[in-house]
């Protein structure tokens, strides 16, 4: 067996390479809607406004849907593990209808795009199931299958399933979805181009003043003046709404092998246990299939991430038997502290400025579903369930209460227990950092984030996160420096590789 797969990243993003680059704007812009964002929430929104005629931008940090989308396990579904049964205590009986009302709309749409536009992207329809080994998991199952039920999805309580391992139960619900992210998302890009859109790749957006245009400014010093503006960058970058304060960010790990298609599942699972283990399949040649293993979720800076990585290798080997490793990955989304994401105006004083974050793990029918809502509300058309998303709800935040202040908490011991150890904390001279790794280290009285490269050199940036100044921590296994506090993180060199942070980590000369 094969525990150690190759880092080499995502296979959608292998098996669907990305074009030459889009350009950043040569100059200053003028447009209708600028949408700041290339993943499926921000494509998305400016596909639908683009059909209904406005003149539409996407300005991408990096390169379409090769952030969070082209790193997910690619799965269309409204049933969200344990969702419906706290929504009914959170939200009622009618916010868990239109929460499964919205999202299996959301998978419908999907379908009708990719018949309209011919897209090759790998599209089954297959069944969503979520599973329990442990019999003490049954009555929450129980409770999701009557809670989903209520709220209008045909969902079916089971023991039986294609999984090679016995389960105790499971919730089912038939007529969901799986496809291929990236040519789906690319495809959609280029009917968007068709339509009169513009898109650009390596755009950095960095400042918004909102008003009558709203005016975005980019890295390079360019202006966009926009009508209406979508931050859809999945963290949203700027922190006027306190967004931060109702958000937690999580990795989660993906490991992939080859299976022999009689022996691959053909449904999507998941279950909570054992830190979330989430199982499917995907089109792999003759003969063969690729399963696709999730779990292992953290908080960004918080694991020994190669060690995950390894349990859930022997978790997928153990329960499948003598795979072949091919492929892993990691993934990251944001929690809202209702379970339910932020879809709508930006802030409560916002006429013009929208925004589509904290899907949840769920991102894929929530930025279809996303992108309709937004650009619903731009045209004063009423949505059913505009409320329900809308980030500038508080009944919600009151009655989740414990989640709030979970996450405040975590953020204040980092927030303010960090800054201790950049007083007390390690020095340089007297930390053994080898090849491949890092720490945060004191080098003359300053807290310093140091990367020792393979060569041996080391490189040095500052140590502070330059979203809200929490101390990072170094990902050896994805050579990255991460924040515990929002999950913004950097390349070794301090490059951003993930927002909110819109500045790079500042260089230190050891």
């Amino acid at each position: 067996m094969n525990t150690e797969p190759s880092i080499g990243g995502s296979y959608w993003m292998e098996t669907a390479p990305p074009p030459a680059p889009t350009p950043p704007p040569g100059g200053d812009l003028s447009v209708d809607v600028a949408v700041v964002g290339g993943g499926i929430a921000g494509l998305s929104t400016a596909w639908e406004l683009a059909r209904q005629g406005r003149e539409v931008a996407v300005l991408e940090a990096d390169r379409l849907a090769a952030g969070v989308t082209g790193r997910t396990t690619a799965k269309l579904s409204a049933l969200h593990t344990l969702v419906y049964d706290r929504l009914r205590r959170t939200r009622g009986a009618e916010g868990a209808r239109l929460y499964a009302r919205s999202q299996t709309e959301a998978i419908r749409h999907g379908a009708e795009i990719v018949e309209e536009l011919g897209i090759d992207c790998e599209w089954e329809e297959a069944a969503a199931l979520t599973y329990a080994e442990d019999p003490h998991g049954l009555g929450k199952l129980r409770a999701e299958a009557e809670a989903a039920r209520e709220a209008g999805l045909a969902a079916a309580l089971v023991t039986d399933t294609e999984l090679p391992f016995p389960v105790a139960g499971a919730v089912r619900v038939t007529g969901q979805a799986q496809f291929h992210p990236r040519k789906y998302l690319l495809a959609l890009a280029d009917d968007l181009r068709r339509r009169g859109g513009a898109v650009y790749e390596n755009t950095r957006v960095v400042g918004l003043t909102e008003g009558e245009p709203c005016l975005l400014s980019t890295d390079a010093g360019v202006s966009v003046r926009a009508e209406d503006v979508v931050i859809a960058t999945h963290y949203p970058v700027f922190d006027r709404a306190l967004l931060f304060t109702r958000l937690s960010p999580r990795r989660e790990l993906v490991v992939a092998a080859t299976i022999d298609e009689d022996r691959a599942p053909r449904d999507m699972y998941i279950t909570p246990e054992q830190a979330t283990r989430s199982v499917r399949s995907a089109p792999y040649g003759e003969g063969k299939r690729l399963l696709i293993v999730t779990g292992e979720h953290f908080s960004p800076g918080t694991a020994d991430v190669e060690e995950r990585f390894g349990r859930l290798s022997a978790w997928a080997d153990d329960h499948f038997e003598g795979l072949a490793f091919t492929h892993r990955w990691a993934t990251q989304d944001n929690d809202s502290t209702d379970a339910v994401p932020l879809v709508g105006p930006f802030h409560l004083g916002s006429s013009h400025a929208y925004v589509a974050t904290g899907f949840g793990g769920w991102g894929l029918s929530g930025g279809i579903m996303a992108g309709r809502l937004i650009s619903d509300l731009m045209g004063g058309r009423d949505v059913e369930w505009a409320g329900l998303y809308d980030p500038r709800r508080l009944r919600s935040v009151v009655r989740e209460g414990s989640s709030f202040l979970k996450h405040q908490a975590h953020v204040a011991r980092h927030f303010v227990g960090d800054r201790v150890p950049r007083l007390t904390g390690p020095a340089l001279e007297d930390t053994d950092i080898v090849p491949g790794d890092g720490a945060v280290v004191r080098v003359a009285g300053h807290s310093c984030a140091v990367h020792r490269d393979e060569s041996g050199r080391l490189h040095a940036v500052s140590a502070s996160c330059t979203h809200l100044g929490c101390v990072v921590a170094f990902n050896r296994a994805e050579q990255a420096w991460e924040c515990p506090c929002h999950g913004s993180r950097f390349a070794p060199d301090g490059r951003i590789l993930q927002g909110p942070a819109v500045r790079p980590l500042e260089k230190r000369d050891i």
